[in-house]
């Protein structure tokens, strides 16, 4: 293939949209390596595996490719610089950047989103790569949203929640479902999600001191919806929040935890709220999320997030 045709290829690629994480190892030598990475996917829950892919041209191909375990990163929003670090070529990219060794020895880098500690399950020669298919040993997730990555360019879904403000009456709610439940809010006889009217504050800290004032451990993920309410003159912008891998599902006083099941018997008076709390069961049963965007009456909804059968 030549070099316009490798390019347009590349470019054609680069349209779907990925996360970026960090892969590594030790060397030979014991030393910590590794490398930024958006081609990477689960593959399997059960045994557990997944795949990330490395250039033959990389410096690293045999120490990745011989290693008994490697570990795969996912950035948080906020680490786009060790991103930048790790797609560059450094002499010691470690001193840059906070990490500790997982129980099998392979580095993990400090505040990512996940990170997936693995054996090395499979080498498979694709082309100008090699395809790492790594048995999950450990993994944990901090529940926070992750850096994505888009025709070349990097992306913070959560971050830039702010530009989303379209009106003078902005309303901001946390859909945050632990253990297959959902957390609700009764207010006179009717049902909504955990919400706080946009005063003299971002979007991000109203969202934040919302969280807060639930004291639950949960961090904002992405926009899962944005609708306008024509009759009220609202707008109105749904986070889909996570909680840490393996936290615990607080007692929370001022709401109540309904199973996923149970949420289509709950008398939710809001029209467009019901749609969207039907979607999300739809959705979280095969675990491919949408971001809805139009009125209180009918929109669109783009889905960019699927996850392994």
């Amino acid at each position: 293939m030549d070099a316009d045709k490798r390019r347009q290829l590349r470019d054609a690629f680069g349209a779907f949209m990925t996360g970026v994480t960090v892969v590594t190892t030790n060397d030979r030598e014991g030393n910590p390596i590794g490398f930024t990475a958006n081609s990477f996917s689960s593959v399997s829950l059960d045994p557990a595996l997944l795949l990330v892919s490395i250039d033959k041209r990389s410096a690293n191909y045999e120490n990745f490719t011989g290693c008994s375990h490697f570990a795969v990163n996912i950035l948080a929003e906020q680490q786009k610089e060790t991103s930048n670090i790790f797609a560059q070529k450094m002499e010691d990219r470690f001193a840059l950047v906070d990490w500790r060794k997982a129980a099998s020895g392979v580095p993990l880098i400090d505040n990512s989103s996940a990170w997936f500690d693995c054996s090395l399950h499979q080498v498979v020669d694709a082309g100008d790569h090699a395809i790492l298919i790594g048995k999950v040993e450990a993994f944990s997730s901090c529940g926070t949203a992750g850096l994505g990555y888009y025709r070349g360019v990097y992306f913070t879904p959560y971050q830039n929640a702010d530009s989303l403000i379209g009106g003078p009456d902005v309303v901001v709610s946390a859909l945050i479902e632990s253990a297959g439940q959902v957390l609700m809010v009764e207010r006179e006889g009717s049902y909504t999600l955990p919400s706080r009217r946009v005063n003299q504050s971002s979007v991000s800290e109203t969202l934040n001191k919302l969280i807060g004032d639930l004291a639950i451990e949960a961090s904002p993920g992405f926009v899962y919806s944005i609708w306008e309410d024509r009759q009220k003159n609202q707008q109105h912008i749904v986070f889909l929040c996570a909680q840490p891998t393996g936290s615990p599902q607080p007692d929370v006083r001022q709401a109540q935890w309904y199973n996923l099941s149970q949420l289509d018997t709950l008398p939710i008076a809001d029209s467009a709220l019901k749609s969207l709390m039907n979607r999300f069961v739809r959705e979280s049963a095969v675990g491919n999320y949408g971001l809805y965007y139009g009125d209180e009456r009918q929109g669109s909804v783009r889905h960019f997030a699927l996850k392994a059968s």
